[in-house]
């Protein structure tokens, strides 16, 4: 029996080449830090709004001219909270409305233009004499009293026969101090004055010695006091 021939050595296996090594991953670049934010700048301060110029004092009317003394002198009453002197100084001329008095309606139908008043802070603690006016137009009608949206309103008086009427005031100074109802009752040469003796009406005459010595007494300066002789 013949013998079976060798198998053929079986060619060496061929070496498994290497795998090929992996391309080593790049490593990702660190992500570029943030650029600083720019402080921002800071606002640009507000230009300082320039401060209104006080309104320039009016003209003063000259006095009036005609038998008896002349200018007239008026003291005038007016809550500090419905119409100040500040208020008037600021205006320069107002109306001085809402007079429902027929005695204070009657003194105000003879003022002159150029009459010097008395500016009285009434219905406050402690009520005086604060500033100096003079009246820039003479008696007209209140419109007030045709106004029905008006606290002044008053349906008896029509534009026909108005039954109320008022007048213009200038500002001409307010006094460095107040001079008090009280001070005014201790001074003797005031004593005989409206304000002393029926001291409720609104608008009530004065003298020229009156007027000097309140104006005096407050601080103000010659000139206020030769406004009676200008």
């Amino acid at each position: 029996m013949a013998k079976a021939r060798p198998t053929a050595k079986t060619k060496a296996t061929a070496k498994a080449k290497p795998k090929a090594k992996p391309t080593p991953v790049s490593k990702a670049k660190p992500a570029a830090k943030p650029k600083a934010a720019s402080k921002a700048k800071p606002a640009a301060k507000p230009t300082a709004a320039s401060k209104a110029k006080p309104a320039a004092k009016p003209t003063l009317p000259p006095p009036a001219t005609g038998e008896g003394e002349s200018p007239r002198h008026w003291l005038m009453k007016s809550e500090p909270d419905a119409f100040s002197i500040d208020q008037l100084a600021a205006m320069g001329r107002s109306p001085w409305d809402g007079v429902r008095n027929f005695m204070a309606r009657n003194h105000m139908d003879t003022m002159k233009l150029g009459d010097r008043v008395l500016f009285y802070h009434s219905s406050c603690n402690p009520p005086g004499v604060v500033g100096i006016a003079a009246v820039s137009r003479e008696s007209h009608p209140d419109p007030t009293a045709f106004d029905p949206a008006s606290k002044y309103y008053d349906p008896g008086s029509s534009r026909d026969q108005p039954r109320w009427r008022m007048v213009e005031v200038a500002f001409v100074a307010k006094l460095p101090q107040m001079v008090t109802l009280e001070t005014i009752r201790d001074t003797p040469e005031l004593s005989d004055m409206v304000l002393v003796r029926a001291g409720r009406l609104s608008v009530q005459p004065i003298t020229r010695a009156h007027f000097e010595r309140i104006v005096a007494m407050g601080g103000g300066s010659s000139d206020a006091r030769e406004l009676t002789r200008s």
